[in-house]
């Protein structure tokens, strides 16, 4: 399918569709990861993914940019979100250079960023090992790819 949005829903009940996401989610505060939800995943789904990118942030590296705050994968095909704080799945390496959820560390004074949560459905259970970057999990995944969506949440210093 390629990287395109579906009729997957994707929401959460730590934050509104382009509302702001509370200091617990962002670094300065408890730096946990928000809670998700989604439905409405395509027929053949097998596994799912989940990456937050923030492509407001001032980065431009190796042709990328923005900034990577979470690569979650390996997550079973019955799952129908992820709790708060969750420790599901199989943790990538974002760009603060270690696993698991970053949250928003906007630099101050930048301005309003934008933090997109996208949920991806693959078509086979991919079993990958942790600590792939999000280019080498997409590299791996985007064959398998049924179908996406994302929420996006807003922060500000």
């Amino acid at each position: 399918m390629g990287f395109a949005l579906s009729h997957m829903q994707v929401r959460s009940s730590g934050f509104s569709s382009h509302g702001r996401l509370p200091a617990r989610y962002a670094v300065e505060g408890d730096n946990l990861s928000p809670p998700l939800a989604w439905s409405g995943a395509p027929e053949g789904t097998q596994s799912f993914a989940v990456i937050c990118h923030d492509p407001d942030a001032p980065l431009v590296q190796s042709g990328a940019y923005g900034f990577v705050h979470w690569v979650l994968y390996n997550l079973p095909a019955d799952l129908e979100g992820l709790e708060e704080a969750t420790g599901e799945g199989t943790s990538g390496v974002t760009d603060f250079g270690g696993s698991g959820y970053g949250g928003p560390n906007p630099p101050e004074g930048h301005g309003l960023h934008h933090y997109y949560f996208w949920v991806l459905a693959l078509d086979r259970a991919l079993d990958l090992e942790p600590g792939l970057t999000l280019w080498q999990f997409l590299e791996r995944a985007e064959p398998h790819i049924l179908g996406m969506n994302r929420i996006v949440g807003c922060y500000e210093r």
